[in-house]
C-alpha cells in the first residue's frame, strides 16, 4: 500500500518491537529508516533480527523512550542536524492507549519539524480505540481497519494564510 512512497523515503519506526516494519520499509528501498524502542527484550531481537539479514547500514537505533526520543532529534532539527520524515509508523503496545495521543500530539505539534512536507504518518491501533481525527498540523486522511486493527493515516495540514 506505501510501496510508491517507500523507495528513496527517510523512515521513522516508532515503538518498533522486532524492528519488522522498518526492515520491511529497508527491503522497499527506503533511504534510511530510524528505529525507536526502549524495551530491553524487544531492543535485542531488533539487534539479532538485522544482523540476521545481513543488514549493517542505512539504519539508526534509538534505545530510548519515544517521546524523549523525538524532543532530542526536534532538537537537532532546529540546529540544522537532522532530516524530515517522509514516513512515520507508530505501533505502540495496545495497553498503552495514552501513547497514541502523545506521540502523534508531538508529530502535529512541537517535534512538526520532524516530518516532511508531505509526510505520512501512520498509526497501528485497535479498532475500537478511537484515534482523533487531528492532533495539531495532522490530519487524518484514511481509516482502515480489518479484524481486531485499524491503521490510521495522517498527513499534515497546510498552514493557511
Amino acid at each position: 500500500m506505501l510501496a510508491p512512497r517507500i523507495q528513496g523515503a527517510a523512515f521513522l519506526d516508532l515503538y518498533a518491537g522486532s524492528g519488522a516494519v522498518g526492515m520491511e520499509a529497508l527491503s522497499r528501498g527506503a533511504a534510511s529508516v530510524d528505529f525507536v524502542e526502549k524495551a530491553p527484550a524487544a531492543l535485542k531481537v531488533l539487534r539479532s533480527n538485522l544482523e540476521r539479514l545481513g543488514l549493517t547500514a542505512g539504519f539508526h537505533i534509538h534505545a530510548a523512550a519515544v517521546g524523549a526520543t523525538l524532543r532530542k532529534m526536534q532538537a537537532a532539527c532546529d540546529a540544522r542536524r537532522a532530516v524530515a520524515f517522509d514516513l512515520v509508523f507508530l505501533d505502540p503496545p495496545w495497553d498503552a492507549a495514552r501513547e497514541y495521543a502523545t506521540t502523534l500530539g508531538l508529530l502535529g505539534g512541537a517535534a512538526a519539524g520532524l516530518l516532511a512536507d508531505d509526510a505520512l504518518v501512520i498509526a497501528e491501533h485497535r479498532r475500537k480505540e478511537l484515534l482523533e481525527d487531528h492532533y495539531g498540523s495532522l490530519t487524518r486522511t484514511r481509516l482502515l481497519e480489518q479484524g481486531d486493527a485499524a491503521l490510521s493515516f495522517y498527513a499534515v495540514t497546510p498552514c493557511l494564510p
